[in-house]
């Protein structure tokens, strides 16, 4: 198994897989160092500690929103739909979302149903709906922002203030890069 699923399986003694010389990754990189000590195990290192990290916070399903009844998902939609302060289409929030068409007509559903959004009809084209958030869904939005805010700043408080800016900008660097190749596969 590599370290870069997400699911990375390694070893201390019982301690669910990090030990005293490092994290989960940092074990599955040494069995594969022992084994195959032929392979540069850099780039496991990284992408795994994203993979394991990225997987380990949607495990705390973050709390702020789960107390509101929301899931990570269904908060970027509304989210979406609140910091661009305008109607958008399902095509347009499954893009500032990175969400499939489908899962974003799911969640819109749930979230019609709940009295969060509203959809307006398009009046030169029926197939195109337009969404907003309803009062409701701007209170809430509003009323969770600080709280989930304040709970990211404790998942991150483990990090010094001035490596935390260090850490975005390489991660965005990487994003970026990320989404250029993307973007170029699409075209």
């Amino acid at each position: 198994m590599t370290a870069t699923d997400g699911t990375a399986h390694g070893g201390g003694a019982g301690d669910g897989g990090t030990g005293p010389d490092g994290d989960t990754v940092a074990a599955v990189v040494r069995q594969w160092r022992a084994v195959r000590p032929d392979l540069d195990t850099g780039p496991m290192e990284i992408i795994g500690r994203i993979n394991r990290c990225a997987a380990l916070l949607q495990q705390a399903e973050d709390a702020p929103l789960r107390r509101a009844g929301l899931s990570r998902a269904e908060f970027d939609l509304l989210g979406a739909l609140r910091r661009t302060g305008h109607e958008l289409t399902p095509g347009e929030l499954a893009r500032e979302t990175f969400s499939s068409g489908a899962a974003v007509t799911k969640r819109l559903k749930q979230l019609t149903e709940r009295g969060l959004v509203e959809r307006r009809g398009d009046t030169r084209d029926r197939r195109v709906a337009h969404l907003r958030l309803t009062g409701a869904g701007r209170d809430l939005v509003d009323g969770i922002l600080p709280d989930q805010l304040a709970y990211e700043s404790a998942v991150l408080s483990g990090v010094d203030g001035s490596r935390q800016g260090e850490l975005a900008a390489l991660l965005g660097g990487l994003l970026s890069q990320l989404e250029g190749r993307l973007d170029a596969l699409r075209a």
